[in-house]
């Protein structure tokens, strides 16, 4: 009886058949969904690529119809020179002769215009660049009428074409940056930007003869005609050459050196150098029709260098598509034929031998609890097989096993984990292992690389200021336990601001390579050479015998640095001067050693520079003084012993007040100290960007009071204030904050409130122009200061994110005329780029009459107004009583 009931209960029970094919439809269903997820994926590189090709087709399209612009340039400007008959006399041309030639030009520019209406026609409707495509047409619309009519200067003329040009750059490199985006190959990637790096040549060699001939023919120093700008399209072009040889294709680099060394390059090179006299090189029409031809066969010439590289790009972008789409493809057929076979696979094991797994119930059941027993093969043949493959399938568990635990313990380069597994389940899971492999190695480069680019400058790859310190820290405590002395050599060279400003920024940084590279040369293998920036070295030298060591050591560096340097396109000379700092026993503070090098670095340069100097007693004193004035600076700050001063700022029309700027005065134990006393100190450190912050705050408090007790006059425009702010103030995180804290404290609109920046700030450092233009969004205006003392072309006036210009007073009281013209010439300027003048230091009655003539707009100085207390500068807008 019990035996029956023991039997329907076994009957009642589902059969072993569908326990079996129940276990083996859960590996079904996961190899289901990462079949579904690779696909998906495999899908998203196929779009990917399809993205690609269509951004760099866009990007083809956009430099063709680039390029057929900037063909309309010459004949529009031949054109406007021709029917100048200043022009005709310039050349010694008679006049019956131009009608041949304009005859021609207007061959020339109906010919063009109809290339660059088939480019633009040519454009697909639905393509990334069709937007650009319609702008353009109108654009040049305008253009062409208004170049037809006649009743339009050369400059205005050249300069909309430019506009066109540059927005169609512009598109193009965005498109560009759409395709290096996608998910595509390094190849890919490089070719797409090769062909931006031969597009920007294409571009700038265009650009040469509009600009030479516009140097020849201008009437006036507009911009066009200015040798300042010849020269900069010259700058551009020969570094648009320079980067050419930094093209990864090499077939790419082949045809580009084939180019560079023709006749034609090598002649129309020679020919748009500037120069002292560049009218002799065209002094006939002939000769300058010549050179407008020979000007368009270089045109097409570099034309077919981009042709090239667009080919190349088209290429690999739809090599890219196929291999995506057939990957695609490739990965749908295995998936979905390993589900079929594992599907019919499981039914059939499961039908077949149901009957007789008894035996392995136990085993199968420690197994599937995650115990990898030993497989017993017995019985029948049935089960022998499904023991041994059992036992198989145990084996491959513990072969993933021990991969996931070679993992596990980062024994990434076990060659376990290069053993593949058994079936296509083993080789998806393989694959897994390999990818969280990679992802793990990946992972661990990237820590070292970000580790390596926090720790060192990536321009010499010498370890940086942070890591200076932390080495000079360790050094010194070293220093305490053995006794030995440390070293520490402050190189600040000497002359490199003339090599940036003569030869431009790329020129220093090879200066500061090489520099690097001789000191590294010249020190100990054990002995460190740090960048702190900017020109700015260290050297820690460990242990130290004597401090005579020390000064031949740098006396050795001095030499090596000293020697010429050879640049690409001349040879330089930079000195250095060192100052020597030394911690006997390791006593000293990481910072102090860095702070006394400093010091002896600074009285090497003003005792001649190319000397060292070593930290003494009388150094001492004058870093201890420095410091005390520093905590001085700090007390005033704190308790009021700063004050502000305002000068005023009068428009040079009408003499009306307009606003102020704000000088800080500080009065130390009832003597005023000189501003570049201590402000020079408050700049050595973080202190001036608290001075920056008090000048802010107490400017915009004391205009606030003006606005709440002084009402403006009728008609009269409101008072601005103009508040100084440093480069390193500028450059800090902070500022953005500062300035909206100011102003919402004191309840000062934004527009009345100017910010005066100086023109070397903007152009050394990057992070300047960012927060400049945060500013600018909060609607503060912004002045260049002492504009004219640094090296900011007028050119790159328009680029600037500024609203007023300051000329330094050392050229408004010049008596050279040379300057005077300058003047005039920067005034100009500004004003054709939209841009508000002040004029600085104006002293003299003479001085402000030639400012009112020149069409200046502001002015301030001494004969004027001298600064004022915050009383005296209010009274200036009180009213005037009528008698």
């Amino acid at each position: 009886m019990a035996g029956e009931t023991t039997t329907r209960v076994r009957r009642r029970g589902v059969a072993l058949w569908c326990h079996l094919t129940a276990l083996v439809a859960v590996p079904l269903l996961g190899v289901g969904v990462l079949t579904t997820l690779i696909a998906g994926a495999r899908t998203d590189m196929v779009d990917s690529a399809i993205r690609a090709e269509e951004a760099v087709r866009a990007v083809a399209d956009l430099d063709a119809v680039r390029a057929a612009v900037e063909q309309e340039i010459l004949p529009a400007l031949a054109l406007i020179v021709i029917d100048d008959p200043a022009s005709a006399e310039q050349l010694g041309v008679q006049p019956w002769l131009l009608g041949g030639v304009r005859s021609t030009a207007l061959d020339a520019i109906a010919e063009r215009r109809a290339i660059t209406d088939r480019v633009l026609a040519g454009v697909p409707a639905d393509s990334m660049s069709a937007g650009v495509a319609t702008r353009v047409t109108e654009a040049l619309a305008w253009l062409r009428a208004r170049s037809d009519v006649g009743d339009v200067r050369l400059e205005q003329i050249y300069l909309g074409y430019l506009d066109v040009s540059n927005e169609v750059m512009t598109a193009e490199r965005a498109a560009a940056s759409t395709a290096v985006s996608e998910q595509v190959p390094a190849r890919t990637v490089r070719a797409v930007q090769d062909l931006q790096t031969v597009a920007h040549l294409a571009q700038d060699a265009s650009r040469q003869m509009p600009l030479y001939l516009g140097s020849l023919f201008a009437a006036d120093e507009a911009l066009i005609g200015t040798r300042l700008a010849w020269e900069t399209g010259w700058l551009s072009y020969t570094d648009a050459k320079r980067q050419m040889d930094e093209v990864s294709q090499e077939s790419l680099l082949t045809a580009w050196e084939q180019v560079e060394q023709s006749d034609l390059m090598q002649e129309m090179d020679r020919l748009l150098t500037p120069s002292d006299a560049p009218e002799v090189l065209v002094s006939d029409i002939t000769r300058l029709t010549d050179v407008l031809f020979r000007s368009g066969d270089r045109d097409a010439l570099l034309g077919e260098l981009v042709d090239t590289a667009v080919d190349s790009a088209l290429t690999l972008a739809a090599g890219d598509r196929e291999q995506a789409a057939d990957d695609l493809r490739n990965t749908l057929v295995l998936g979905l034929g390993l589900l079929a076979v594992s599907a019919i696979g499981a039914w059939w094991l499961g039908r077949t031998v149901a009957r007789s797994l008894g035996l392995l119930a136990g085993q199968a059941t420690q197994i599937s609890q995650g115990e990898l027993v030993e497989v017993e093969v017995a019985g029948p043949r049935e089960v022998r097989t499904v023991s041994a493959a059992l036992g198989d399938a145990v084996g491959g568990l513990r072969r993933i096993q021990d991969q996931a635990q070679a993992v596990a313990r980062g024994d990434l380069d076990d060659a376990l984990l290069d053993q593949p597994l058994p079936g296509a389940l083993g080789e998806v899971v393989h694959a897994s292992i390999r990818q969280i492999v990679a992802s793990v190695r990946q992972r661990e480069e990237l820590q070292f690389a970000l580790a390596h680019q926090a720790t060192h400058d990536p321009l010499t790859e010498l370890p940086n200021r942070a890591q200076a310190l932390t080495l000079v820290t360790s050094a010194l405590h070293r220093a305490r336990r053995s006794g030995e002395m440390t070293g520490l050599l402050f190189v600040d060279l000497d002359g490199f601001k003339a090599v940036n400003d003569g030869h431009g920024h790329a020129a220093g940084d090879t200066v500061l390579r090489e520099v690097a590279a001789r000191m590294r040369a010249r020190v100990r293998p054990g002995d460190v050479v740090c960048r702190l920036g900017g020109d700015e070295f260290v050297v820690l030298v460990e242990p130290v015998g004597t401090e005579r060591d020390l000064i031949d050591l740098a006396e050795r560096l001095i030499a090596a640095v000293s020697e010429p340097i050879d640049l690409t396109c001349a040879r330089v000379r930079v000195g250095a001067s060192i100052g020597i700092a030394v911690s006997r026993d390791g006593g000293a503070d990481a910072d102090v050693l860095f702070a006394e090098a400093d010091t002896a670095a600074y009285r090497a340069k003003q005792h001649g520079r190319g000397r060292a100097e070593l930290f003494d007693d009388a150094l001492r004193r004058q870093l201890a003084a420095r410091a005390e004035t520093e905590a001085a600076i700090t007390a005033a700050l704190a308790d009021g012993g700063m004050r502000l001063h305002y000068q005023p700022v009068v428009d040079v029309a009408g003499g009306r007040l307009h606003g102020y700027e704000a000088l800080v005065r500080w009065e130390r134990d009832g003597v005023m100290v000189p501003p570049d006393e201590f402000i020079p100190v408050a700049e050595a450190s973080r202190l001036i960007c608290e001075v920056d912050r008090w000048v802010l705050h107490e400017a915009t408090r004391q205009l606030a009071a003006w606005r709440a007790t002084l009402p403006v006059l009728p008609g009269g425009p409101e008072p601005s204030m103009a508040v100084n702010v440093s480069g390193r103030h500028l450059t800090d995180r902070r500022i953005v904050t500062d300035v909206a804290d100011a102003l919402a404290a004191s309840g000062v609109p934004p527009h009345l409130l100017v910010l005066e920046v100086t023109e070397t700030v903007l152009v050394d450092d990057p992070v300047a122009m960012t927060h400049l233009a945060e500013l600018r969004a909060l609607g503060v205006s912004i002045a260049i200061d002492d504009f004219g003392t640094g090296y900011t072309s007028i050119g790159q006036l328009r680029h600037m994110p500024a609203d007023t210009l300051k000329i330094d007073r050392s050229f408004v009281t010049s008596p050279d005329p040379g300057q005077r013209e300058l003047v005039a010439l920067v005034i100009r300027a500004a004003h054709t780029f939209g841009l508000r003048v002040v004029a600085e230091g104006v002293e003299e009655p003479g001085q402000l009459e030639r400012l009112r003539e020149q069409g200046c707009d502001l002015a301030q100085g001494y004969l004027i107004h001298r600064p004022l207390t915050a009383d005296a500068a209010g009274a200036l807008l009180r009213p005037v009583p009528v008698p």
